[in-house]
């Protein structure tokens, strides 16, 4: 399977009409085939089980650098699944050298549920990760908390899993006053999340920092409390 082949699959499902409402949809300012992520999923769910691990890897970086909307989602989905052996292989160095590009919600957010799979696997990770917090990118700002996730969704989260649960709290709370609101977003989504298992810390973080959120963020961090 070269990248030509895999454009080559993804250019057969391509709908015209679709791609200018996504263009339309998405407004970042990149080629739009017009595919349904299921039918992306599919193909890659294809690609991971022909393709040794090296050939993915490859296929992924190559498909990510076209910059077609389609074909960075499915690189993001190669590298999708939960156990990566070797996991040294270089599916994390990957996802970390697209992070600083992320543009838009859509493609940042596949490669970062790819992430969270790499990072729960080795959380030493968290050390890239924690760069990202000061990065003059907005998109790589708030990667480092969708990509940091499954410690808000614990339900019996071990002492360093606490560890890392505060730690992401520490860049909340350092992101609460930015305007962005893809940030207060990011933010909200966390501790809504977090309130599912730990409600007390949740309303911690409100009481104490909620004051800075927008009226939105403050409104769907507490849903379920």
């Amino acid at each position: 399977m070269t990248p030509d082949d895999a454009l080559a699959a993804l250019m057969a499902l391509a709908d015209p009409v679709k791609a200018d409402e996504m263009a339309a949809y998405h407004k970042i300012p990149r080629r739009y085939l017009g595919i349904a992520v299921p039918q992306i999923d599919a193909l890659a769910r294809d690609w991971r089980q022909t393709l040794t691990l090296d050939d993915r890897l490859s296929l992924a970086a190559a498909l990510w650098d076209m910059g077609i909307h389609e074909t960075m989602v499915a690189a993001a989905k190669l590298l999708e699944q939960a156990r990566i052996r070797p996991d040294d292989s270089g599916a994390w160095a990957l996802i970390a050298r697209w992070a600083p590009g992320f543009e838009g919600w859509s493609t940042a957010d596949h490669a970062s549920i790819a992430g969270q799979k790499r990072l729960v696997a080795d959380p030493s990770r968290l050390e890239t990760v924690a760069g990202w917090t000061t990065h003059p990118n907005m998109w790589t700002r708030r990667a480092a908390l969708v990509m940091t996730l499954p410690w808000a969704k614990m339900n019996n989260p071990k002492p360093h899993d606490l560890d890392i649960r505060e730690r992401v709290l520490g860049w909340a709370e350092n992101y609460a006053d930015d305007r962005d609101w893809f940030i207060q977003k990011a933010i909200a989504w966390w501790l809504r999340d977090l309130s599912r298992h730990d409600a007390d810390r949740t309303r911690a973080f409100l009481a104490d920092h909620g004051a800075r959120l927008k009226p939105f963020a403050r409104k769907e961090a507490a849903r379920h409390l």
